[in-house]
């Protein structure tokens, strides 16, 4: 059997296209995602920007009715890793699955998402999970009533800021720069609670600890002088690398063309340089990373997938 559509990744863009190409009439659309679905923002701990959605609300509870919505009118969730998508002689993709075995479909919606980076500072790797993280909402609660870092100046970083801060005792937030990158609202959010200082105009140069885990981390600031703060957790939210794998093919190259961040490029319809293959959300160039957006891709890509399908198979 050929699928009309594999859908690649089961974030707020895959499911969105999950939806659009099922109630589009599409039959035969499987959407691959190992764990269970919503992406990356299941881990966030409030959204606001949502539209229509008041009061407080997490990530989590933002996406759990999505995947029966989709369900309902057929598409298909297969928890299994996708290693590589390909194209065969007859001109159909081939998904090529963690479990060996492969399926052939029309079209393919790629939105793998991106991964939370690692800001590289000394003992970063070695204290990951021992007292450095990268999520908020995850690891938390283990600070209550202790003093934490957060490391960045973006949108996520001030918002896990402000989340720590309603558990933690104290937080510091320690940017590069002695302005913000994030929302204005957010920004003055920050400057009005109490209990988080700005530690600006300085990086992160060594977090250290002992075998129980994170005990400080050192900062340098720009003039050359340093300061030790000592903390038993760090959270670092420095931006994200894209989840592109599954595009590379055996030889090395992309099945389609990217950028030189390994972003893929794709016109207003998210269509990529192959015919059939659509990518979406956070993977694609200048993605702004939003839910709203990636759900977006997701039903654009979902209704050129329509069309490219109907059309290919009525030749």
């Amino acid at each position: 059997m050929i699928l009309d559509c594999a859908i690649v990744g089961g974030g707020p863009a895959g499911l969105t296209a999950g939806l659009y190409t099922t109630r589009g009439g599409l039959e035969n659309v499987v959407m691959f995602e190992k764990g269970m679905p919503g992406g990356q923002i299941t881990s966030s701990s409030e959204i606001e920007n949502y539209p229509g959605v008041t009061g407080e609300i997490t990530g989590m509870d933002l996406m759990m009715p999505w995947p029966e919505q989709c369900q309902k009118f057929g598409l298909v969730h297969e928890m299994v890793e996708v290693s590589r998508v390909s194209k065969n002689e007859s001109g159909n993709f081939l998904i090529h699955k963690s479990d060996g075995t492969t399926v052939e479909a029309h079209s393919v919606i790629v939105g793998t998402g991106s991964t939370p980076r690692r800001a590289g500072f000394k003992g970063e790797d070695e204290f990951f999970g021992k007292g450095v993280s990268t999520c908020a909402t995850c690891d938390g609660f283990f600070y209550k009533a202790k003093e934490v870092v957060v490391v960045g100046g973006g949108d996520t970083a001030l918002e896990e800021a402000l989340y720590l801060a309603k558990i933690c005792s104290k937080v510091y937030l320690v940017h590069r720069r002695d302005a913000f990158r994030s929302a204005p609202n957010t920004v003055q959010r920050v400057k009005n609670t109490s209990n988080i200082e700005l530690v600006l105009n300085a990086v992160p140069d060594e977090v250290y600890g002992d075998a129980m885990g994170v005990t400080g981390l050192r900062v340098k600031f720009k003039d050359g002088s340093s300061r030790d703060i000592e903390v038993p957790g760090v959270f670092t939210f420095v931006g994200n690398d894209v989840n592109n794998q599954v595009l590379i093919q055996e030889d090395g190259t992309f099945l389609c063309d990217m950028n030189e961040q390994g972003q893929v490029l794709v016109d207003i319809s998210m269509r990529t340089s192959v015919k059939g293959l659509f990518a979406t959300g956070d993977m694609r160039v200048e993605a702004p990373k939003q839910v709203i957006s990636a759900a977006g891709d997701g039903a654009v890509a979902a209704l050129q997938a329509i069309s490219y399908v109907d059309e290919k198979v009525s030749e």
